[in-house]
């Protein structure tokens, strides 16, 4: 449904996004980050603006989404990253590769159920002392709505599940609440891997 739904509604979608609300989230990122960094971004969408907002700082992207046409729009918008098509439940990368991960308005599209598995792939594939950057949804729930014309899925735990998710993992946490980007709210972690 997800795929389905953002293939048919991402021109759309982008043309109504503010896609300068989390500037400064993605600018503290960016800060936490070694030099000459590699970054890998989950549901990377079409690259704007989380892939394009770090190339420009100079940081390697690789992007990953399940939307083909998403995925063309980022190749066109951000043509100097990487972007893959590939599921965020299967990361089909090798252990310790980045050095920071972010996925923001994602983690609300997939079951939650698997929420914890991802966050243990995203410990994995990233290296020691890597950054994580997420956000999710400010209340546990699971369903379907209309979004731009099409039906969508949204599924979150509680912040406090999240949280305790992220840690179980062995995660040390850098930042967590709720902000409020262009108009709406969202729950947000940094977290960094702690040192194996």
């Amino acid at each position: 449904m997800v795929q389905e739904g953002y293939n048919k509604i991402a021109r759309a979608y982008y043309s109504h996004r503010d896609l300068n609300k989390f500037n400064s989230e993605l600018e503290q990122f960016t800060q936490l980050l070694p030099e000459n960094p590699h970054v890998l971004d989950v549901g990377c969408g079409a690259g704007i603006p989380t892939s394009k907002y770090l190339i420009e700082k100079g940081v390697k992207v690789t992007g990953i989404d399940i939307s083909d046409t998403m995925l063309s729009l980022a190749k066109k918008n951000v043509p100097t990253a990487d972007f893959l098509k590939m599921d965020a439940n299967h990361l089909e990368f090798p252990e310790n590769l980045f050095d920071g991960i972010i996925s923001v308005y994602t983690l609300f599209h997939i079951p939650r159920k698997n929420h914890g598995e991802i966050f243990r792939q995203f410990y994995k594939v990233l290296k020691p002392n890597g950054i994580l950057m997420i956000n999710s949804g400010v209340s546990g729930s699971e369903g379907t709505s209309n979004f731009f014309g099409v039906p969508m899925f949204w599924s979150n735990y509680s912040p406090e599940k999240t949280l305790e998710l992220i840690k179980k993992v062995n995660f040390s946490i850098l930042f967590e609440g709720v902000l409020q980007r262009g108009g709406e709210y969202q729950y947000w972690v940094f977290g960094k891997k702690t040192k194996e």
